[in-house]
């Protein structure tokens, strides 16, 4: 498995896949072609389907255009075999003539790969294990936790590193329910964290901590939506749900910051997982990689907090992620806005929910993390791909609205 650092990526919304991916790709096919006279883009699948609207087109323009002019084509029909976000980047010099050509996939959580043969793009394994069962086990072995597993791992620098990313995400609330006004495109949505953050504030304690915990989440996710800095976790269109149960429990049940960012390394351990063994790209299997695995990520952190112990940690996250199997990723638009802002807010009350239940029961459970991880993969293949951050399908059919 990779660093958590690759997995909790601090940069702006509104989308990982489609936005900072491409970025990142422009930014590495420009380092080896500064030379170049012209840029020629093609943009395959789900990312040609809702580049538009997820700004697939601004990300790629903004490194290559101050260089060489750039010719961007859309091609959302055509599916290349490696991963439904598929790019191909053709640099040319003066007399047209091509320098390069490199074809490259945002594979999900602004994660790059040249394809199954050549593996991923500038990442490298840090972990040598790769199953919840395996790091489960280990921390029995050992008396340890999932935390001091990323530690021994690690290194000391990564708590620095978590510490950035949970100031980042405390800032995002913090931006998103004190901000208010329109979210950017044609959709016309009012932002809502501030309205429920208030309105939160006047219930009873019982009705209280749920209002404020959807006022968290709606807060991270339309900051996200309006291109704000944000941290994945496991994707922009998911960042809302982890945020929302740390800020959350940081507050109201006064957590240090120590025992937070010992959360968040559970959490990316859930997530990396995950990410590792089946895919956190809605364009690949569906929302339920993207909400889904934000899920099982919050439930684990929530049940670390709350003392559980290794099995009930790993059951949480299980319980998270099998509820929100067969999602669909079916945005309104091509935006990161309908249905994914209020499915952020659910998500977070669901993983307050799983952590309840997980800490109840003695961690003995049937169907482990892993093998949902499985049968969400194989369910996600299964999904046709008009249901899978194409636009073309469920709700995103729903309302007769074009992006201009």
């Amino acid at each position: 498995m990779k660093s958590l650092k690759e997995l909790f990526r601090i940069g702006k919304g509104p989308s990982s896949s489609h936005t900072m991916g491409p970025q990142m790709a422009a930014k590495i096919f420009l380092e080896r072609n500064k030379k170049a006279k012209e840029f020629e883009v093609t943009l395959y699948g789900s990312l040609a389907a809702t580049g538009k609207g997820h700004q697939t087109d601004s990300a790629i323009l903004d490194i290559l255009s101050p260089v060489a002019k750039v010719n961007l084509l859309w091609e959302p029909t055509i599916f290349l075999p490696f991963h439904p976000n598929g790019m191909r980047f053709v640099s040319k010099d003066e007399e047209g003539k091509t320098m390069e050509e490199w074809t490259v996939y945002s594979v999900g959580g602004g994660a790059l790969s040249e394809g199954k043969d050549a593996g991923n793009h500038v990442e490298h394994d840090v972990y040598d294990m790769n199953t919840m069962t395996e790091i489960m086990k280990w921390c029995y072995d050992n008396g340890r936790n999932y935390w001091e597993y990323v530690d021994i791992t690690e290194g000391p620098d990564i708590w620095d590193y978590l510490m950035k990313v949970w100031k980042a995400m405390q800032d995002a609330v913090e931006r998103g329910i004190n901000t208010e006004g329109r979210l950017p495109g044609p959709l016309n949505l009012s932002r809502k964290a501030s309205t429920y953050y208030v309105k939160a504030s006047g219930y009873q304690r019982n009705l209280q901590t749920r209002g404020l915990v959807y006022s968290y989440a709606l807060a991270v996710s339309e900051e996200n939506a309006s291109g704000g800095i944000i941290v994945t976790a496991p994707t922009c269109g998911s960042c809302g749900v982890l945020p929302a149960v740390l800020y959350h429990l940081s507050r109201g049940h006064h957590f240090s910051d120590e025992k937070i960012i010992h959360a968040i390394a559970t959490a990316g351990i859930v997530g990396n997982v995950a990410k590792t063994n089946a895919s956190i790209s809605g364009a690949d299997v569906g929302c339920q990689g993207e909400v889904g695995v934000a899920c099982a990520m919050a439930s684990a952190a929530a049940c670390q907090l709350f003392g559980g112990s290794p099995s009930q940690i790993e059951y949480a996250a299980e319980m998270g992620l099998e509820h929100h199997l067969g999602m669909t990723c079916d945005p309104v638009c091509g935006l990161v806005q309908i249905p994914c802002i209020e499915r952020n807010a659910f998500a977070a009350a669901r993983a307050l929910d799983s952590n309840i239940y997980a800490s109840f029961s003695d961690g003995i459970h049937r169907v482990s993390y892993d093998k949902v991880i499985n049968v969400m993969k194989q369910t996600g293949h299964d999904i046709p791909s008009l249901y899978k951050e194409t636009s073309e399908g469920g709700l995103a059919t729903t309302l007769d609205i074009k992006l201009s």
